[in-house]
């Protein structure tokens, strides 16, 4: 797999995994002998993969690689020309880069401090236990994803923008639309963005004629330090935005987690025996996991060095944050799933500026759904064997089709 001119190899990317919960054999090849890898997307065009932990934190903390993937030599990510999560209207109405973005990630932050976390935890763990007790009414075996990894954090996300979550199966299908890689056509994913964006505005109308204790409303009424208001163009794509981030990645990564640490019947019952561990292991989970999706995607206007390698301007690069969570050169034991691990430096969130502006409310769901089920179900196991757990398919974001469970 290493350079050797116009022999060198181009992987198909993602590439794809043996087994739901396990890495691609190749990550590790990659990172030893070709750190910076080209890999044809599913749109047919070319990029360059990192899969080193230095590598990655290096491009994502580096202002020259923006998130432009509209430029014109950009590589395209998707089959559809347009309307996915990293080339769409919804990316270009926020901000991407500067002053400007940092401005935008002052004023929606305020609503992801740690206070405002320790403040929703009382309410998601309630609705944590009620939706387990939903589960448990309906018996064995139970698919977990369906019955308590999705419904939580849309819950959650619907409470902080004042949108009903009982339009939740709506908002799956549209958050599936803008995530798309190879499931749907362009028609689908147009038609869809389309109703997306009808909804968000007129939500935003509403709540400008009537604001609420929501965050919504706080940005239509708010200012930024220089006194200027959101358009209504970058208040509907903040409310996608947070959407699609705030239910899609920690719905499947509640069914992620849960199932890792089934996977081993050690861990899980460390954790029953010392719920201490909880923190921990969740930060492990997030490491741990070699089904994060398809990484993060970077465009360079200029002439740029990675790795040794001279990257032209012009250039697409994708950052495998999950790779490079498995790089032994950083972590001890990479590919050994330790609880107790700290410190823990992953990279699950991104690095920089552009680091995931929600991450303060991931961990905190993560954590009290892990907290409920270990106090509720401390006999939980899964209701299959490892190998007919099967990942998603043809979406940016990695996940469980379904995570069958009994206690």
């Amino acid at each position: 797999m290493a350079a050797d001119g116009a022999g060198e190899r181009v992987l198909n990317y993602p590439i794809p995994s043996e087994a739901a919960l396990e890495p691609p054999a190749q990550w590790e090849q990659l990172r030893q002998e070709c750190p910076v890898a080209r890999v044809t997307l599913p749109s047919g065009d070319e990029a360059s993969l990192l899969t080193r932990y230095e590598d990655v934190k290096q491009v994502l903390s580096d202002p020259r690689f923006t998130r432009q993937l509209s430029a014109d030599d950009a590589a395209r990510i998707s089959t559809n020309e347009s309307g996915g999560v990293f080339n769409s209207s919804l990316a270009m109405s926020i901000p991407q880069s500067g002053g400007e973005h940092q401005k935008w990630r002052r004023m929606v932050g305020k609503w992801f401090t740690a206070k405002r976390m320790l403040a929703l935890r009382p309410g998601i763990e309630a609705m944590a236990e009620q939706l387990i007790d939903d589960m448990v009414k309906h018996g064995h075996p139970a698919d977990l994803k369906a019955s308590l990894g999705f419904p939580l954090p849309v819950w959650v996300i619907c409470t902080m923008l004042g949108v009903p979550d009982s339009d939740r199966d709506e908002f799956a299908h549209w958050s599936d639309t803008l995530l798309n890689l190879t499931r749907y056509t362009q028609a689908e994913v147009d038609a869809a963005q389309a109703e997306f964006i009808e909804y968000m505005a007129g939500h935003v109308t509403a709540k400008r004629a009537a604001p609420g204790e929501d965050l919504l409303s706080e940005l239509i009424t708010g200012t930024d330090a220089d006194g200027d208001r959101m358009s209504d163009a970058q208040l509907v794509a903040t409310g996608q935005g947070l959407l699609v981030a705030g239910h899609e990645t920690t719905a499947n990564m509640i069914g992620k987690m849960v199932a890792m640490l089934l996977a081993d019947r050690v861990r899980w019952e460390r954790l029953v025996a010392d719920p201490a561990l909880v923190r921990t292991a969740v930060e492990e989970a997030l490491r741990f996991d070699a089904n994060q999706g398809f990484g993060m995607p970077r465009y360079i206007g200029e002439d740029a060095e990675v790795a040794g390698t001279l990257l032209p301007g012009g250039t697409t690069v994708v950052c495998s944050m999950a790779a490079a969570n498995r790089d032994v050169t950083v972590f001890d034991g990479a590919d050994e799933m330790d609880l107790g691990r700290s410190p823990n430096a992953h990279l699950a969130f991104g690095a920089g500026s552009h680091s995931c502006l929600g991450q303060a409310l991931a961990r905190t769901e993560l954590q009290v759904v892990l907290e409920v089920l270990l106090r509720r179900l401390p006999t939980l196991e899964l209701a299959v064997e490892l190998d007919d757990l099967h990942r998603v398919e043809g979406l940016a974001v990695g996940g469980l089709r379904e995570v069958p469970v009994r206690w």
